[in-house]
């Protein structure tokens, strides 16, 4: 079974048909699945589809690019919903100076800290979102030496990686590394141990080549498994089991 780390099923791109998606995972190989919000609305539905679907888990957070008006108050809402059953990590959190419309950096980088701060508070792990903002959000991590996470859609150097990993933080890895265009993530790969590496979609974003374009949903996750194996040269059954067994670790998800 495969463990898909970051899907966004509270998405609008899955109104139509959120709930036969869903139900049809686990016929897919797809045994869990953890939803994190990037709005308190978000959050919420993410919330609510953890509660809906035994195999979905949930996570809490205001991404970078929704934090425009961030109210100090939003926190102590992060707070109760990830005091909820089945809430696993605060997340999407991090920094993204990719687009010019984006909140300041200032802003996103307080909104940052006071979610880490939340984090180290409520001693759970947190997926961080990272695009053109390495240096900051490295140092941003640095701040907070007793908090754990996951880099999502990791796009850094092999010494960038190497230092997460060293801060005892974990990365994960989605379609994107399946583009043509993907030119740091095979050296990652290959560098960093399968013990420390997740699975993920990002869906309904970066579907995995050949399906590039489609919406992307949870059953198109063994596309980056097999690509990983490729990059790594292991049996892609030897990197299903291992970042399943990381992904119940990383986010504690409790097995009968």
């Amino acid at each position: 079974m495969l463990f898909d780390t970051h899907a966004h099923y509270d998405d609008e791109a899955f109104d139509p048909d959120r709930r036969e998606v869903l139900a049809g995972l686990p016929q897919k190989g797809v045994g869990l699945v953890v939803d994190p919000g990037c709005t308190l609305t978000s959050s919420e539905k993410a919330v609510a589809l953890a509660a809906e679907f035994p195999h979905v888990y949930a996570a809490v957070g205001l991404h970078p690019e929704n934090c425009h008006d961030f109210q100090p108050e939003q926190i102590e809402r992060l707070r109760q919903l990830a005091q909820r059953e089945k809430v696993v990590a605060i997340g999407e959190v991090g920094l993204d100076y990719y687009w010019e419309e984006n909140p300041p950096r200032a802003l996103q980088q307080e909104v940052l800290r006071r979610q880490l701060a939340l984090a180290e508070e409520l001693k759970l792990p947190v997926i961080f979102h990272d695009r053109e903002a390495h240096g900051d959000s490295l140092a941003i991590v640095r701040e907070f030496p007793a908090v754990r996470g996951v880099f999502h859609c990791f796009s850094g150097s092999v010494e960038m990686a190497e230092e997460l990993l060293k801060l005892g933080w974990m990365l994960s890895f989605n379609g994107a590394i399946t583009f043509k265009n993907a030119r740091k993530a095979p050296e990652v790969i290959a560098a960093v141990p399968l013990e420390r590496m997740m699975v993920e979609t990002d869906a309904p974003y970066l579907t995995p080549v050949p399906f590039r374009g489609k919406r992307n949903d949870s059953g198109y996750v063994y596309l980056v498994a097999e690509k990983i194996a490729q990059l790594k040269g292991l049996p892609v059954e030897q990197v299903e089991r291992q970042t399943w067994e990381n992904g119940i670790r990383f986010f504690g998800i409790p097995q009968e």
